[in-house]
């Protein structure tokens, strides 16, 4: 999916049954009334304009729960997609929805219409955290809809948070293991954050519900996205996408906010795997010395981290400076003569 150009569609808050007491479609999308056929195409003609002719390109239908919305007005948006799919390069049309708001008779439907990517909201298979966010549906109904779905023959990306209230770091890894047993396509992983206007925001205020700190936060994203990297399940994001609202002090009450955490998790994941080639009993914390790092211009920043974070970790707890080298190679890191496959963290 990196070659590829997504036009983003945004329908807010359309089909959904029940408030999700983190939600707020409006403050994260910044569309307030329900999006018609006019604006979705204005939106694609907007967007082709931009794009390369060579580029693969999908029209994506985000917010909201797209399946739980009136038939006729889900079969008007398909249709402005489609009529701009067979001269324009389109080869994929995506909608995120609800777990529950998938069955046979929809997925016909979307077929016709050729969809091709469905992207779930399950955010937990944690029975407590469900009920305690409000989400209207159980566990079960998301391992029937996804395979569902895979049976016949789309796409699937599963959609996690961390932190929702009753949640911790043991619930957040057994829904990742869970998504793994059910093998989507992708994943997208989405810290917690206090949002205005929000059941949350009103718990938070009442000292009801504690936000994770950004500390912890990296930990668990690093811990998960291992996992999912191991077993060929691409992250193709984690953290709401930063605008003009959706930043601290803003539409953000609390929370684990930080404009590039998923650099952050990037780079937490290049310093322990640095750190486990440096062996601490063999270094002399007297002596300055300096490691030569082989790598991919483009790990440069991860490998570095945010801020210099990793070269003042590394000078700080062993009086290590980094000697950098450049490789073609994207999927190899060398740490001094210690090659390690990174091909994983694709």
């Amino acid at each position: 999916m990196n070659n590829k150009r997504t036009i983003p569609i945004f329908v807010p808050h359309s089909g959904c049954p029940n408030d999700c007491i983190f939600c707020n479609q409006k403050k994260i999308t910044g569309v307030s009334s329900l999006v018609g056929p006019k604006e979705a195409e204005d939106t694609i003609v907007e967007a082709l304009k931009t794009i390369p002719q060579n580029m693969d390109i999908e029209i994506a239908f985000f917010g909201g729960s797209f399946t739980a919305i009136e038939i006729e007005h889900q079969a008007a948006l398909l249709d402005i997609a489609n009529k701009y799919r067979k001269n324009h390069n389109i080869t994929d049309i995506r909608l995120s929805t609800r777990p529950d708001a998938i069955n046979q008779e929809i997925l016909d439907f979307l077929k016709l219409k050729n969809v091709t990517i469905i992207e779930l909201g399950v955010q937990s298979l944690d029975e407590a955290v469900l009920l305690n966010s409000n989400r209207g549906h159980n566990s079960k109904c998301v391992y029937e809809s996804s395979e569902l779905i895979l049976k016949n023959g789309f796409k699937l990306g599963l959609q996690m948070m961390l932190g929702l209230p009753g949640d911790t770091v043991d619930k957040v890894i057994y829904t990742a293991e869970e998504f793994i047993k059910i093998s989507p396509h992708f994943v997208r992983i989405y810290p917690v954050l206090v949002i205005k206007d929000t059941g949350l925001e009103s718990l938070f205020k009442s000292k009801v519900y504690e936000p994770w700190s950004i500390e912890q936060t990296v930990e668990t994203c690093k811990e998960i996205y291992v996992r999912f990297s191991k077993k060929g399940i691409k992250v193709i994001r984690i953290g709401l996408q930063t605008s003009e609202d959706i930043t601290l002090g803003k539409d953000v009450v609390a929370g684990p906010f930080h404009p590039a955490i998923g650099e952050l998790v990037y780079s937490s994941i290049f310093r322990d795997i640095i750190e486990n080639v440096i062996i601490p009993e063999k270094l002399d914390y007297y002596k300055e010395r300096v490691v030569t790092l082989k790598l991919n211009k483009k790990h440069i920043s991860k490998v570095i981290g945010n801020k210099k974070s990793n070269k003042t970790y590394f000078k700080n707890n062993y009086n290590i400076m980094f000697n950098l080298e450049y490789m073609d190679s994207e999927n190899i890191l060398v740490v001094d003569e210690t090659v390690i496959d990174i091909s994983f963290l694709k």
